[in-house]
């Protein structure tokens, strides 16, 4: 606990292989070893908030597949049978233990819609506030495949950034991030500290482990950098290891602890938002001093830095920001539609300059240097 007695917020992802038995069922003594040990945090004093997969590892058999599905209608029909399964296990489980879980179902839609954004933010704070288990899974029954995370690693890490959470543990059927695959290499390293996700650790990344899940290690990359760039320490830990997530939260637990150095630049709620969920929705290109002022995180970009502006957009919108040379240097919210800013780039450089008001405020900017990420990873 702080020293102030607030309430440390531990947001948890655990995957289909780590939840499900070798034929794809739920494993009721799994799920009652890690309500256990959510039970062991909220006990504690801890918010708990939980990222589960396993919809369509708990349904497809029930739906008469033999193995897990592959076409999207499949894998949907399988997940509005596995989420009512699921649920309802978790709830009779924390129920046991005097706490109740509630459900929320998430599409990448609801992350790139600022309104929707901020009302999923603030009904998962009632929640967690009032003692609820929130369980956090994807929509997987009405997501169509272009507007899904992708893995539950992804949704985790930009939930724990929702929430403010003071950390972010990721529970896998791995012990923490090696230097290479320790299945191919038995003289691989675990890795207990990372500040920093360079390209050998992305090299190192390997593929899916398991035939029930959809993440590897590389989608733990990426979901590590996503809370690294928030300012969100995080852990890779294999699940079933006894008192794990205690013992994580402790700092005393086997597996890899991600966190930035402390000088590191670390992303508010805002240029959170704007980094990884918008959506951008078109493009400008600027010119050298718009350029340096944006690395340098100086000043506003104006209309009269704007070399040429692509697509259509309306004010308020997410658009990318790159420089004359091709480079893509930031993400920015523009104060002006696409029609207004291609007719202000069409004057002479004098009459540009007549306009005052910024096209994107420096507050709603973010550079790629303060991510070191592809922006709306």
């Amino acid at each position: 606990m702080t020293q102030n007695n607030k309430k440390q917020r531990v947001v948890i992802k655990i995957g289909s292989s780590s939840l499900t038995s070798l034929h794809g069922e739920i494993s009721r003594r799994k799920l009652e070893r890690l309500v256990d040990e959510v039970v062991q945090l909220k006990d504690d004093g801890y918010e708990v908030l939980l990222v589960s997969s396993g919809a369509v590892a708990a349904g497809y058999r029930k739906l008469g597949c033999l193995t897990r599905p592959t076409s999207l209608p499949e894998k949907q029909a399988a997940a509005s049978i596995g989420q009512g399964l699921l649920m309802e296990a978790y709830s009779e489980l924390f129920l046991s233990h005097g706490y109740v879980a509630s459900q929320i179902l998430i599409t990448r839609s609801d992350f790139s819609d600022e309104d929707r954004y901020n009302n999923a933010r603030n009904t998962a704070n009632v929640l967690l506030e009032r003692g609820i288990v929130p369980i956090v899974n994807e929509n997987d029954t009405i997501t169509v495949d272009r507007l899904k995370f992708g893995d539950n690693d992804t949704l985790s890490a930009k939930v724990a950034g929702l929430v403010d959470a003071n950390m972010l543990i990721i529970l896998s059927d791995i012990d923490g991030l090696y230097d290479s695959d320790p299945r191919k290499n038995k003289e691989a390293t675990l890795l207990e500290q990372v500040h920093e996700i360079t390209p050998e650790i992305e090299e190192a990344a390997g593929d899916p482990g398991s035939s029930v899940g959809t993440g590897g290690m590389k989608s733990k990359i990426d979901a590590f950098k996503i809370t690294m760039a928030s300012g969100i320490p995080a852990f890779l830990g294999k699940s079933g290891t006894p008192n794990l997530l205690l013992d994580a939260v402790h700092k005393r637990a086997k597996g890899t602890y991600f966190q930035m150095k402390k000088d590191s630049i670390n992303l508010n709620h805002k240029k959170q938002w704007i980094a990884f969920n918008s959506g951008p929705e078109g493009e400008m290109i600027v010119d050298n001093e718009a350029k340096k002022l944006i690395i340098d995180r100086k000043s506003d970009v104006l209309p009269k830095n704007i070399q040429a502006v692509k697509g259509k957009f309306k004010k308020g919108s997410v658009v990318r920001i790159f420089s004359s040379d091709g480079e893509e240097i930031a993400l920015g919210v523009v104060k002006y539609s696409a029609e207004e800013l291609k007719s202000i780039q069409s004057l002479e450089l004098q009459k540009r300059e007549s306009y005052k008001e910024a096209v994107v405020n420096i507050e709603d900017l973010v550079c790629h240097l303060e991510v070191s990420i592809p922006v709306s990873l």
